[in-house]
């Protein structure tokens, strides 16, 4: 009920996930990024803490492999999750577990790494990490390509509700958080929707907590 992509930007250093689901709030729950360690997606019978416990060890030096075989000897009821990392260098390491739900997969390449259950075909991940890899320009743009990708190549079985992306950089929070919890028809494309408003404005944001005093205006009424 969930397919995901992870990815790393060579040129920025950012991470990045974008992950949907026929279920509420995926976001809070799969999507997983720290700056200048890497992303974790936790799906199918989701264990939330797994994402946190990918980037500490990934944070430890661990490269996303390795970090993903800690996860799977240590993790409860570890049959039950897919698991996806991507790491500070960019390598890529993804997990099934035998209880995994309906079609699933998981494909990787440079950079990225995707991964689906519940899905209408085994290709849908293959076809996010060549959108992705196809795409031009931001980071978030290359993971909304990929997203509508999932989408064109099938998606999951029933239709998807919710969707989220999360970037990380070079400070210690996100520099986009962007979740569509709920929408009855098109979550991916009300994403991408919210993607092309937050754009433009990500980086005065960043600028407005680093150093107010050379942050631009807010542009809203009573800044004068």
């Amino acid at each position: 009920m969930t397919f995901s992509i992870s990815a790393r930007c060579p040129r920025t250093g950012q991470f990045g996930i974008a992950v949907s689901s026929s279920s509420p709030a995926v976001a809070a729950r799969c999507a997983h990024a720290r700056a200048g360690v890497g992303a974790v997606a936790t799906q199918n019978i989701t264990d939330p803490t797994l994402g946190p416990k990918g980037l500490d060890l990934m944070a430890s030096g661990l490269s996303a492999p390795e970090a993903l075989a800690r996860l799977k000897a240590e993790g409860a009821h570890i049959d039950y999750r897919q698991i996806a990392l991507i790491d500070a260098e960019g390598r890529t390491a993804g997990f099934s577990g035998a209880k995994t739900l309906g079609t699933h997969h998981i494909a990787e390449g440079e950079n990225v790494v995707a991964a689906g259950n519940l899905l209408s075909s085994p290709l849908v991940p293959q076809a996010m990490v060549d959108a992705f890899s196809a795409a031009q320009g931001p980071l978030g743009d290359r993971l909304v390509a990929a997203m509508k990708a999932a989408l064109a190549a099938g998606g999951e079985e029933g239709p998807v509700h919710s969707v989220g992306m999360l970037i990380v950089d070079t400070v210690a929070w996100p520099v986009a958080d962007l979740r569509v919890d709920w929408h009855e028809t098109d979550p991916i494309g009300a994403l991408a929707d919210l993607w092309e408003l937050w754009k433009p404005q990500m980086d005065a944001y960043v600028t407005r907590a680093l150093d107010p005093s050379t942050a631009p205006s807010y542009g809203v009424p009573g800044d004068e």
